[in-house]
């Protein structure tokens, strides 16, 4: 069984990922834009959907990150999450295959550790891909 979370509906640029954009307006909503918008920026490979009501980036067609807003924070999530290697220990959640970093307007992140993770899940995903096709 694969561990990749497949989509192959994902496309370059998602109208209905600029329209979830759009109605997230205020601090959460830019706080989900900028991080979307560093998962958008990993490769040309990157592409994206809406997966359960929120913006998912993938490679391809395999899921890496995704964004969700909540009433008070939102989280950055990372599909094969518990893989990542997180020294500054920004993940949080207990799933087999899901972690996510919970941002809330007015808290300091570590914004380069988080970028650093978003970076890791993308080149996690290709090379997962890449030895699951021989390459």
């Amino acid at each position: 069984m694969s561990r990749l979370m497949r989509f192959p509906s994902a496309v370059k640029r998602d109208p209905a990922v600029d329209d979830w954009m759009r109605r997230h307006t205020g601090p959460l909503g830019s706080i989900a834009q900028e991080w979307f918008e560093v998962m958008r920026g990993c490769g040309d490979d990157v592409r994206e959907l809406l997966h359960d009501g929120h913006p998912t980036a993938c490679v391809g067609d395999a899921a890496f990150g995704y964004v969700n807003a909540f009433t008070h924070h939102v989280n950055v999530g990372f599909f094969l999450g518990p893989e990542l290697d997180d020294p500054q220990r920004l993940l949080e959640g207990s799933g087999k295959f899901m972690r996510h970093v919970k941002l809330r307007p007015g808290q300091d992140v570590d914004a380069m550790a988080l970028r650093q993770l978003v970076a890791a899940a993308y080149t996690g995903i290709r090379h997962l891909q890449a030895a699951k096709s021989g390459g």
